[in-house]
């Protein structure tokens, strides 16, 4: 399936309205041939038929239906119970304003990169009639400047260069839907599901956050805690950044906000002991899930490791299999800044997935594609904007489309596959 088709299908989030109205309308046609089928028994059973349906449980019979029609009534009356439950089965599904509401999100939240990045594209195109190697220079020009990341790009232009070689392709029109298809295979990498969290159903899961002062990790944490109390799940916090003036108290905060509860201890605190205390009332309560605040000292990077070092030891020595994510929060807005801080935490801790954080409020949202493919560290959630749900799963087709969502529109209106 093409990435255009993709996409179409995501802005839509399923069958078109008019599909919708078709296949009701053909459940339709199939009652009035059931109930034409009804009426080929004689007259006075007929009438015993329909007292029977409103009276008596499907299948049953009485004494007036001659034994002979037994059989033929059993088997149709079925049949018309199925086909009057269908069509109320197609009138539920209410899929299609979520998921091009998720998508609005993606479109909206990438607005300042898109307008800085896209328009200078489309100057390009403007330019360049015709696909050649200047062209291919000053597009490599413009990804850098949106924080793609240098290893990104070589790897995107190569890409584009064979598919405009092998597609024999001469003019710059549709140049941007190529494109995009490439930055999505760049950033999967053929891997699939890498941005689904490792949710322990029926058992506790332990996420630990990790990340410097000032990238929103405690907003964050909130918002998450948020997501899945949304989605039924039994909620606990756990305030471990016992070294940052007011940290615990914003925690609080925002569990009070989201309705959850905070395990925590005065200020200064030994972080590992507050992890002990917070797994342990996890499991008096039959806590689904465990979300850790952690202390973000970069500058000292020795002892952040062995903070670190020892939370994770005291985790796991009550759940062995825990932590079952360790989630990195970036500021999108520091752009390669962000990259550095990525790196160093993946030495001091196994990341298994990036929050990014701001991205709304940057014109340098390529830094995205540059952590995925410089530390290979997936981005699971990003945020879009101040509101509560605006921290999203990543999406890469949506991502994607953010970014060039201008271009894509008019291309996903003209395409017919």
């Amino acid at each position: 399936m093409s990435f255009l088709k993709r996409m179409k299908e995501k802005l839509m989030g399923g069958p078109k309205p008019e599909e919708e109205v078709e296949k009701v309308e053909e459940q339709k046609e199939g009652l009035e041939e059931i109930e034409v089928e009804v009426p080929t028994i004689e007259s006075p059973t007929e009438e015993v038929v329909h007292e029977t349906s409103q009276e008596a449980p499907l299948g049953t019979t009485t004494e007036a239906i001659h034994p002979d029609q037994h059989e033929e009534i059993e088997e149709t009356l079925p049949e018309v119970e199925e086909a009057q439950v269908e069509p109320e089965k197609a009138e539920k599904p209410k899929r299609g304003f979520s998921a091009f509401s998720i998508t609005e999100k993606f479109k909206s939240g990438l607005a300042k990169t898109r307008n800085s990045f896209t328009s200078k594209v489309n100057d390009l195109v403007a330019r360049y009639r015709h696909v050649d190697e200047e062209f291919f220079e000053e597009l490599e020009d413009l990804l850098l400047q949106a924080d793609v990341g240098i290893e990104t790009v070589m790897e995107l232009t190569e890409k584009l260069r064979f598919e405009v070689q092998r597609k024999n392709i001469k003019d710059t029109e549709g140049i941007q839907a190529l494109i995009s298809e490439k930055l999505v295979e760049i950033y999967e990498q053929g891997e699939a599901d890498i941005t689904e969290i490792n949710i322990q159903e029926g058992e506790l899961t332990v996420i630990l956050f990790v990340g410097v002062n000032g990238v929103g990790k405690t907003t964050t944490i909130g918002k998450l805690a948020h997501r899945f109390k949304q989605q039924g799940k039994n909620v606990l916090l756990a305030a471990g950044d016992t070294f940052r003036a007011g940290a615990i108290d914003q925690l609080q905060v925002w569990g009070d906000r989201v309705g959850v509860e905070v395990i925590k201890q005065s200020e200064g605190s030994d972080p590992a002991a507050v992890m002990y205390d917070a797994i342990r009332a996890a499991k008096n309560r039959n806590a689904d899930i465990l979300i850790c605040d952690t202390a973000g000292r970069l500058q000292n990077k020795v002892n952040l490791m062995n903070e670190l070092e020892k939370i994770h030891r005291v985790i796991s020595r009550e759940i062995p299999s825990a932590p079952h994510e360790v989630l990195l929060a970036l500021d999108a807005t520091t752009g390669q800044n962000a990259l550095q801080q990525a790196q160093i935490f993946k030495e001091a801790t196994n990341v298994t997935g990036i929050v990014l954080t701001k991205l709304d409020g940057t014109a340098k949202g390529g830094i995205v594609l540059a952590i995925r493919n410089k530390l290979h560290i997936p981005v699971k959630f990003v945020g879009l904007g101040e509101q509560m749900d605006d921290l999203q799963p990543f999406d890469s087709e949506r991502y994607v489309y953010g970014l060039f969502a201008d271009a894509l529109d008019e291309q996903l209106a003209n395409s017919k596959d």
